[in-house]
Order: structure tokens, then sequence, then C-alpha cells
């Protein structure tokens, strides 16, 4: 058994027994790992943290080797991000990172740039007036660090370059180029701007997505295809995703 002090970001947290938690953090150094913290229901001052939901920590655990649940002895606040509890949308934002994150990284698999990306995105989410924007750079970038993304560069089928039309396929995983159409009736059309905005997000800088410009129609279509493959790969709807969606259907019906 060795110990370690780590950053670590709350994916997730439930009650064990009477006393205690059972946290998934997603660490700066050993990437996503379950940990127990022993009594911390009824002796909340042991521990400088609440471990709210995408908090932000420094902690101390006892790595055990023969099992995943390792024991956490100390927790201190970094960032309990208020700024983004005050907002419902925002807080399903930050739900939905720590939802997408801990279902598509394995355990104790280190991964600075994801841990990173949470990170920048949960504090850009703060002070922006475009969260939606950051939602759909953020699920870009999970996808391509995890190796999970779609394949946007090429066809999916016969790996041509793909120079005039093409169309998406949720079955196949990517693009498709007019010779290979057949391979999946179901798939549909897709804006260049769209192809062309995914590729850009996933080569370029966080700094650097912030400045380019997503009109609606090809917002609309990210925020489609992206949660789409999200929903046919994951073989579910996050939780998360559900209730933004609600909660945006609503903000639009909702009179001026």
């Amino acid at each position: 058994m060795s110990i370690h002090t780590v950053d670590a970001l709350v994916l997730n947290r439930r009650d064990f027994r009477e006393t205690s938690l059972i946290a998934v953090l997603f660490t700066r150094d050993f990437g996503k790992i379950s940990g127990l913290l022993k009594g911390i229901r009824t002796e909340p001052t042991k521990f400088a943290s609440t471990l709210e939901l995408f908090s932000y920590n420094q902690i101390v655990f006892y790595r055990k080797l023969n099992s995943s649940l390792h024991l956490v002895s100390q927790c201190d606040l970094k960032d309990n991000f208020d700024a983004l509890r005050r907002d419902i949308v925002k807080i399903g934002m930050g739900s939905l990172m720590c939802e997408l994150v801990g279902l598509v990284m394995p355990l104790e698999d280190k991964n600075e740039e994801v841990f990173n990306l949470i990170l920048t995105c949960l504090n850009e989410l703060k002070t922006t007036s475009h969260p939606h924007k950051i939602m759909i750079i953020f699920k870009i970038k999970m996808l391509a660090l995890s190796g999970f993304k779609p394949h946007f560069d090429s066809c999916v089928v016969c790996n041509s370059k793909i120079l005039g039309e093409s169309k998406f396929s949720l079955l196949l995983g990517g693009l498709l180029c007019t010779r290979c159409y057949h391979k999946d009736p179901s798939s549909r059309t897709i804006f260049r701007g769209t192809i062309a905005s995914i590729l850009y997000i996933e080569k370029n800088d966080f700094k650097n997505n912030l400045t380019l410009g997503l009109n609606p129609e090809i917002k609309k279509e990210l925020e489609l295809i992206l949660n789409a493959f999200l929903h046919f790969h994951l073989e579910r709807e996050l939780k998360s995703q559900k209730v933004l969606t609600r909660l945006k259907e609503a903000t639009t019906l909702s009179p001026a």
C-alpha cells in the first residue's frame, strides 16, 4: 500500500453504509479512481471538502494493489465552482462532463490531457455567456482524447479522402463518401461547415477554439450529431444530457 497526494475532480459519489461515502474521482496522476471516505457523513469536519459533484480537490489516498477501492484519508477543497452552481444550465453541463468522463475513461489510466480539459472547461463556464459552445468543444475534445471519436477526416469504409458530398453514419461511426452510401442507408447528410468545425476543434488548443465562429445551423447540427453519436455508441442516453435537452426546450417554448 502506498500513499499519494493528488489533485482530483469529483465525478460521482454515493453513500456507503451509514457513515461513509464512496467517490469516483478523476485524478491528474492516476486517472479515474474509486475512493472510500470513512466517517465523512457523521463527522464531516474530518475532511475539508464535502465532495460536491465536479468540485476540484486535493486528496491524500492509500493506494491498494489488490483492490480498485482505495482509502481517502484527507480531502481539501481547491475550487467548488460556486459560480456554476447558481445557474441550473451550468450545473447540468458540469454534471454532463463528469458523467461522460466516468463512462468513457477506464479505471486508473492516467490521462492528464483529459484532466486539464475538464478543469479548463469548468473554469471557462464560470464566466462565459456561450456555455453551449463550451460543451460542443468539450465533447469533441473528450471523444478525441479518449480514442472514441467519430471518423471525420476520410471515408470510414474505404478510407478515401472526401472532397465533395458526404453523409454521416452513426452505425459505422463516421463519414461516408458517395461510393459508400449504400453501406448505411440510414446515414444522413451533413454540412461541410460542420465537418470543418469538428476537425478544427480536434486539432487546435482550447484558446483558439473559443474564437471559432459557429453559425446557428452549424451549432445545431454539431449538437445533434454529437449527442446522437454518444447515445448510439454508449447504448444509453446520458442522464445529464436528457436534463439539459429538456431545459433547452423549456427555454425555447417559454414566452418572451
